[in-house]
């Protein structure tokens, strides 16, 4: 039989042990001199060749078992994907050489950067058989990429001043610090040496040996042995003066942060170990490794990476025991680190169509923990929030399959699983998805929440205690691999594939789900349904319509197998199966109770519980309370459920699963009416809801004001709530003194005022009252005896301020005369001094992660759109100067890029790209292109705009096609922003290269287009007075 070809059998020989010794870590320089040595037993005795990957490495000697110098050649397609191809700028022609340049460097198809050639004396090594030691000697001079120098600039010793680098890699990107076999396929034991200044620490994988001074005590090298098998990719290291902390109810686990963080660290990590302990509960199974680190870090371009026995987290995750909304992130982050720590480090993917089962996996055991922690409603909101956010991906950008390593198995006539219809798989995308240096970041970002959907799913096929036994299973047959030699064999236990996935839950349970495999994983897209009934009087009957319509729509596909029907009637809920086969599909299904609204009696809900109802508003004959269409999300679906308001309102109100709830606020944003108005309200003011959908309804209530502003009686929506709940008793419109021990309250005091600032009158401007309610928040805010930071709720009061403007009516704005201080309303002079106030405020006593001059960013930039202030980026170029906190420069970034939009000239997008190419923070970098993607500097297929120019499409095209062969996470990102802006073809902007004789190109005069067209802001901006909005000093680089 023919041995299955994947990554772990595609190379001619074995990887046994790696050594890497990095011994010259130079922070001035920001350079690496390095050694390392890769021990490989030969699988052919006419090997020839071995390929390695390393990328940015200048290689200085190659040298067999210390005795034979062989010679290398160098190699890197991504240093110019279209092979100089340089008329060509379709991402049609792009995308298929961007997937023959990963796969010519891909060591899943034995292919590398370096090829080593065995010299002519060394072949008797490889005939022989034995072992083979490759000795490489390298060196790394201003990486840009993969290995991060944090270098602040201000006085005193590198250590004092927190200079600190790491590892910082995109999936198998560890070529990118050292040469290597870059696979996951390709586990093995590791010895690593690190040599640094006397006051730094390295941390890096496995156990720490020893530390050894050199003999001039000026530098020490820490040696660690990892002696459980695990692939380079798991490979990483962190060096700098960190402060270390071993956690008290673990010893196993220490935890590392910059100089002064120590305080907020422990705060952090205090949960830590609950974490280690409900996962080895859960998978019956003790932690892989026998030590466990975690490093915190300065600029990192993702919240948590995990590596063997060790994660490196972005500092910003750590808070104080006063701050109530990072506390749910950080946890969910760390415990994900350690889920990862299970699948994807200890066992690791086969091949790269396997990415989704580690990570799916991952994700899963993650949830299972944030559901023990935070409780099943915020799971189950977690859960249709991640189903959301696929279906909207899948309708834009087309179907996500999996697993795409595998075409899908031609379909059974009959079979008991769900399935999808057989449809072409590749959904076409602008991108290949064959490789993942070729895929979106945002795919991946999606891809990742389907496959945790997908074992979700899978849980509830094969049921929840079988699926922890077959990850059981795998863990316990890998735990018994790494303590066994490479001769063995068993290493390959060590990885997982889809196939092996699917094999060992027929193992565990007997199941075959090889066609739900086929048709959820290898298979791209989700199915969409939807839902109509009448009730038949005569035969006390509920007739059903499901159906689906939009099956060639893209990212849609066609459903055949059973759906879950849910009805809730006056006699209880029951669930029906029905078997959906074509595009419609049509049911009966009997009532089991009749109408009896003059009876009355309590109703019994699903969870047993008996409530009373106010029936008076629905059909008197139907027993019929509402419909839910598959209540526990076992599907891949969305869904459109046509029933009338007063169903959603009874939803709304008496259903109990929070994922109803939501739906029944979200639907009822189209019924404006009094029945809805008290609803909505009623939830609000309900303590026994879950406090999101409190929060949800609130925005809902504002949107079904503004739609009844007509005919609204009373005070504006939610004030009386509000005063209610938070005001003092003596005087309702005087706020208490801050209290946020109750969360529920806690969340409704900041998202209420929000909330209520989207309330327009019938002149759609905002009603006098809320602004004066607004502003009396401000003036009456004391957190003096609250024991818990107000800042993010003070971030809040900021957006519902910005939220309160509207666009301006008046002659000078049609006439077109410059703004001034005096040309300003009172209700905006209001705003505008309370924004900056606040802004001034934040440099003198900074909030934790400046929250309040975000939002005071935020506002301004809304003032500046609709007309109140001169439209001006110098503002915001001051805060998104590198210096200042991250979510600061995000902020200042965000608006910056919609002033480009709106008013832009070519400079101010050329600034925006400038700093994509130089700003040091790659997190920022990568999430300007983000926004950029998000909120394009102009339409495709709008017609011609005043920033489609030829220089902006060559300048994206030449970034993304050769200048960043370090960073291929950034270079798909941009490849997005293209998309976004010139979708698959050629861009019109350019000239087509056949016509080039026809209309000689003329010299660029576009940049005075430009200031003819856009508006010429200010020499000197300003406020109108309010200067320190504009300081030039830079806000500390810390935010708490």
């Amino acid at each position: 039989m023919k041995k299955e070809k994947t990554a772990d059998n595609a190379r001619p020989f074995k990887l046994s042990h790696q050594i890497v010794s990095l011994t010259g870590i130079n922070f001035q320089r920001k350079s690496i001199i390095g050694f390392v040595e890769l021990t490989i037993v030969p699988l052919k005795d006419h090997l020839r060749f071995i390929k390695l990957n390393a990328k940015q490495c200048r290689v200085y000697r190659v040298c067999l078992n210390d005795i034979y110098e062989a010679p290398f050649q160098y190699f890197d397609p991504f240093l110019d994907v279209c092979q100089g191809a340089t008329n060509e700028r379709s991402l049609d022609f792009f995308s298929n050489a961007h997937q023959t340049a990963a796969f010519q460097i891909d060591p899943d198809h034995n292919a590398g950067e370096l090829v080593i050639s065995i010299p002519a004396e060394a072949t008797n090594l490889i005939q022989e058989g034995r072992s083979v030691r490759i000795g490489v000697e390298f060196s790394l001079e201003q990486p840009q990429g993969g290995i991060h120098f944090v270098i602040p600039d201000c006085e005193g010793s590198l250590a004092e001043r927190g200079a600190h680098m790491y590892s910082m890699c995109h999936e198998n990107s560890s070529r990118l610090w050292f040469p290597c076999i870059d696979s996951y396929a390709e586990p093995c034991t590791w010895r690593l040496e690190f040599t640094v200044d006397e006051n730094m620490t390295a941390v890096s994988c496995g156990e720490l040996i020893e530390v050894v001074y050199t003999p001039d005590m000026r530098r020490k090298t820490f040696h660690y042995s990892l002696s459980i098998p695990a692939c380079a990719p798991n490979i990483a290291l962190a060096v700098g003066p960190f402060e270390i902390f071993v956690d008290p109810y673990m010893h196993e686990v220490t935890h590392f942060c910059l100089p002064q963080l120590l305080p907020l660290l422990k705060v952090s990590a205090r949960y830590m170990h609950e974490a280690f302990e409900f996962y080895e509960e859960t998978l019956a199974n003790r932690y892989p490794y026998s030590c466990y680190k975690q490093v915190f870090v300065d600029e990192t371009t993702v919240d948590v990476s995990a590596y063997a026995t060790m994660s490196i987290l972005s500092t910003n995750l750590l808070h104080s025991s006063a701050i109530i909304d990072q506390t749910y992130i950080t946890r969910k982050n760390m415990a994900l680190a350690v889920a990862e720590q299970f699948f994807g480090c200890f066992i690791s993917m086969q091949n790269w169509s396997d990415w989704w089962l580690t990570k799916g996996i991952a994700t899963y055991l993650c949830g299972l923990y944030a559901k023990k922690c935070f409780g099943n409603n915020a799971y189950r909101e977690w859960i249709q929030n991640e189903l959301l956010d696929v279906v909207k991906y899948e309708e834009k950008y087309g179907g996500i399959v999996m697993d795409p390593g595998q075409a899908p198995a031609p379909l059974p006539t009959t079979t008991p699983f769900p399935q999808l219809t057989s449809k072409q798989n590749d959904p076409g995308f602008y991108f290949s998805t064959q490789n993942i240096h070729t895929m979106s970041p945002k795919y991946l970002k999606i891809l990742r929440k389907k496959a945790h959907l997908v074992i979700r799913m899978l849980e509830h096929r094969i049921g929840y205690e079988l699926i922890l036994q077959v990850l059981n299973k795998q863990l316990s047959l890998a735990c018994n691999a790494s303590t066994q030699k490479l001769s063995s064999g068993l290493w390959g236990h060590m990885l997982i594939s889809t196939n092996v996935f699917t094999k060992a839950i027929f193992t565990v349970t007997g199941q075959d789900m090889s066609v739900f495999i086929h048709q959820w994983v290898r298979t791209g897209g989700h199915a969409r349904f939807s839902l109509g009934f009448v009730f038949n009087r005569k035969r006390n009957t509920v007739e059903l319509e499901i159906r689906q319509d939009a099956t060639q729509a893209r990212g849609v596909r066609k459903y055949v197998g059973p759906l879950l029907v849910s009805i809730q009637e006056l006699d209880g809920t029951f669930k029906h199966t029905l078997q959906i086969e074509g595009n419609v599909a049509k049911a009966d299904i009997t009532c089991h109770s009749k109408s009896r609204r003059n009876k009355k009696k309590k109703i019994p809900l699903c969870t047993g519980e008996e409530v009373d109802m106010d029936l008076n508003v629905m059909d008197s004959e139907s027993p019929v309370l509402w419909i839910r269409l598959d209540p526990e999300m076992t599907l891949l679906r969305s869904c459109i459920i046509e029933q009338p308001d007063y169903q959603w309102q009874l939803q709304l109100r008496h259903e109990r699963d929070v994922t109803a709830q939501f739906e029944a606020v979200t639907a009822l944003e189209r019924y404006a009416s009094a029945a809805t108005r008290s609803a909505l309200t009623d939830t609000i003011e309900n303590e026994h809801i879950y406090v999101h959908v409190r929060c949800k309804a609130a925005i809902c209530l504002t949107k079904v004001a503004n739609l009844m502003v007509s005919t609204w009686q009373g005070p504006p929506a939610m004030l009386a709530i509000f005063r209610k709940m938070f005001g003092s008793f003596s005087c309702p419109h005087i706020i208490k003194q801050n209290n946020f021990q109750n969360l529920q309250h806690y969340f409704l005091q900041k998202i209420i005022p929000v909330a209520m600032a989207g309330l327009r009158t019938s002149h759609n401007i905002c009603p006098p009252e809320v602004l004066r309610f607004l502003l009396d928040l401000f003036k009456y805010n004391d957190n003096s005896k609250n024991r818990f930071s107000d800042n993010y709720y003070r971030a809040a009061l900021i957006e519902a301020l910005g939220n309160t403007v509207t666009p301006v009516i008046s002659v000078l704005a049609s006439s077109g005369s410059e703004i001034t201080s005096e040309s300003l309303s009172g209700d905006t002079k209001l705003v505008l001094e309370e924004i900056t106030r606040h802004l001034n405020l934040e440099k003198l006593l900074p909030c934790y992660k400046y929250t309040v001059s975000c939002a005071c960013l935020r506002a301004i930039r809304k003032l500046q759109k609709f007309g109140h202030l001169p439209s001006n980026p110098s503002l915001f170029k001051k805060y998104a100067a590198y210096g200042n906190f991250i979510d600061v420069r995000l902020a200042a970034l965000e608006c910056l890029v919609d002033f480009t939009v709106l008013d832009g000239r070519w400079s101010d997008l050329e600034y925006l790209l400038d700093m994509i190419d130089e700003d040091p923070d790659p997190g920022v970098r990568f999430e300007l292109v983000q926004m950029l993607c998000d909120n394009p500097p102009f339409q495709r297929m709008a017609g011609k705009h005043r920033l489609d120019i030829p220089d902006l499409a060559n300048r994206l095209w030449n970034q993304f096609n050769g200048m960043l062969s370090h960073d291929s996470r950034m270079r798909c990102s941009l490849v997005d922003l293209y998309f976004a802006l010139y979708g698959r073809r050629r861009p019109h902007c350019l000239q087509h290269p056949d016509l080039a004789f026809i209309q000689p190109q003329k010299s660029p005069t576009h940049h005075h287009e430009f200031e003819q067209s856009s508006i010429i802001p200010p020499a000197e901006p300003s406020l109108f007075g309010f200067k320190a909005a504009l300081t030039s000093e830079r806000t500390r680089a810390c935010g708490w």
